[in-house]
Order: C-alpha cells, then structure tokens, then sequence
C-alpha cells in the first residue's frame, strides 16, 4: 500500500523524468523514438524509485533501456536539479520496460480470435510437469 506522500513523489519524477528523457533523445539527435513514462513507484524509504517506460518503436526498447542504464547519472542528477524544492534527497533509479500495452494488445487478439491457441497450439506456453 502506497502512502501519500510516496505517491506525490512518484508523480512528480514521474513528469519530470519525461520531461528529462525526452530532451535527452532530442540533444543525443535520436528522432522517431517515444518514451513515455508510465509509472513511477518509490520505496517507503524513498531511497528506491522504479520508473516503468513505454518505449515507441517497441524494437529499440531494450538499446534505449541500455543506454538509460549508462546515462542514470546524469538523468538523477538532472531530476534533483529539477525537483531541489520538493525533495531533500533524490532516489536511485531503476528503469523497467512497461509491457501492458502489449499485454492488452494480446488479450484484444485472443478476444477477436486472431491468436487462436486450439488452431495453433505453439501459442501456448509448454506445461511443466512438477
């Protein structure tokens, strides 16, 4: 269960760290790339935040993950520079691939009959014998 305060803090990195990553992608000259912050969830320390992102083309998300991974750094010290009045401390960083969107894709699919698992049974996943 979230707290108050752990969820006026995930809202507000969760804007500035759009605002942050979106200007990266414009200075590094990366066009036709999204990022979309979806979710942000700090620990009730608030020494931890996850920011869960939609990366649009969804083929480039895990190099645009790695590369995050390289710049955290730099983007932790950009949010602290930007959010110095609501936060004593900034959190760490941890980047996480949002997949709902997939996620839901999938079940429309399965919903209108595209994905028809007794037609085609690979779409299921093997079942394990314990």
């Amino acid at each position: 269960m979230e707290t108050n305060r752990q969820k006026k803090i995930g809202g507000v990195l969760q804007q500035d760290l759009a605002d942050v990553l979106q200007s990266h992608l414009r200075d590094a000259g990366r066009t036709g790339i999204l990022i979309s912050v979806s979710k942000v969830k700090v620990t009730t320390d608030l020494s931890q935040a996850k920011a869960y992102l939609s990366i649009f083309p969804a083929k480039n998300a895990q190099d645009i993950l790695g590369e995050l991974n390289l710049l955290k750094p730099q983007l932790k010290h950009e949010l602290a520079q930007r959010t110095k009045n609501q936060l004593r401390r900034m959190p760490n960083l941890e980047f996480f691939i949002d997949d709902s969107l997939d996620y839901i894709e999938n079940i429309e699919k399965s919903m209108k009959g595209e994905n028809n698992p007794i037609a085609q049974p690979d779409l299921l996943s093997k079942r394990k014998k314990s």
